[in-house]
């Protein structure tokens, strides 16, 4: 009997979206920088247009994307410079 619909990939099971194994992680990063750039631009967008707390909101995931932003930058300027990541970092 022929089946009309295939199954379905039995790895991909109860995954919607996939990465594939094969992208550097400097592109993974550059990718993930521009989206947070635009959430926050998305965000910052929003807060002009309500009031209140919910304008708060808006501005607080305006700035959570930034601060995020900010630091796969610098995981991206330590995979061009490897000698940064070996260097002084305190936490």
């Amino acid at each position: 009997m022929f089946k009309v619909t295939p199954n379905p990939p039995s790895h991909r099971r109860g995954h919607l979206f996939t990465v594939s194994p094969d992208i550097p992680t400097e592109a993974l990063l550059a990718n993930a920088s521009e989206d947070l750039l635009s959430i926050s631009a998305i965000a910052a967008d929003l807060a002009d247009d309500v009031d209140g707390t919910r304008r708060c909101v808006a501005l607080a995931l305006s700035r959570i994307a930034d601060g995020v932003h900010l630091l796969v930058e610098r995981a991206l300027d330590q995979l061009e410079l490897p000698e940064l990541a070996a260097g002084s970092v305190n936490v």
